[in-house]
């Protein structure tokens, strides 16, 4: 048997994978939002604490929570949300911090 090219040939090794990064996520269950207390990061229009006041979801109601709506404590004002960008923990803290 002699040997074949192939059998010279070094193996290269393997490319080394990129560390995922990942941003801290807030754990959260959509069927328990109504209510929840939340911080933003970077308060807007001297907006810093807000209240989950209504949650909205799609027709038939046991398809899924689509979205949220936040009321600042300080101004009452109200904007929609989906409840997902609450789990980012770079833009919301849970609780009033």
């Amino acid at each position: 048997m002699t040997p074949t090219d192939d059998d010279h040939r070094a193996q290269a090794p393997a490319p080394a994978e990129a560390p995922k990064v990942t941003r801290p996520k807030n754990p959260l269950s959509p069927k328990k939002l109504l209510l929840t207390k939340w911080t933003a990061v970077a308060p807007r229009h001297k907006e810093k604490h807000f209240v989950v006041t209504r949650v909205i979801e799609h027709e038939p109601p046991e398809v899924r929570i689509d979205q949220i709506e936040l009321e600042a404590v300080h101004s009452k004002r109200a904007f929609l949300l989906h409840w997902r960008e609450l789990t980012d923990a770079s833009q919301w803290r849970q609780g009033w911090v």
